[in-house]
């Protein structure tokens, strides 16, 4: 594939920097997709798919935040199953996976790539 035939990223506006809490999580539904938003202590801005595929339960966002090594993660709020932030991999059963979405913050707004 050569670089004008890569498909073109849409950013999507979410919300303010300000309003995302570090080591919290919050809930977007962006182009008829939950996703789960997170600001680490450090910072930087995560975008995860908000359905727990071990439950089916859209609960990611609620999870706890936290790290393995210098991993961000998130930990399951239903069976404490975690996931990288930054891959979407379960931690705990490398089989399984969520979908990540690129995120940038563009004049104090969180936005996610499509």
């Amino acid at each position: 594939m050569t670089v004008a035939e890569l498909p073109t990223r849409v950013w999507v506006p979410v919300c303010a920097y300000a309003v995302l809490l570090p080591e919290r999580g919050v809930c977007a539904l962006v182009d008829g997709r939950q996703v789960a938003l997170f600001r680490t202590h450090n910072g930087h801005v995560h975008a995860i798919g908000n359905l727990d595929p071990f439950t089916g339960a859209h609960v990611l966002s609620r999870g706890i935040v936290g790290s393995r090594g210098e991993e961000p993660t998130v930990a399951s709020p239903m069976h404490k199953q975690v996931f990288s932030l930054v891959t979407g991999q379960c931690l705990d059963d490398p089989s399984v996976a969520v979908p990540t979405y690129p995120t940038r913050v563009n004049d104090g707004r969180v936005e996610v790539g499509l």
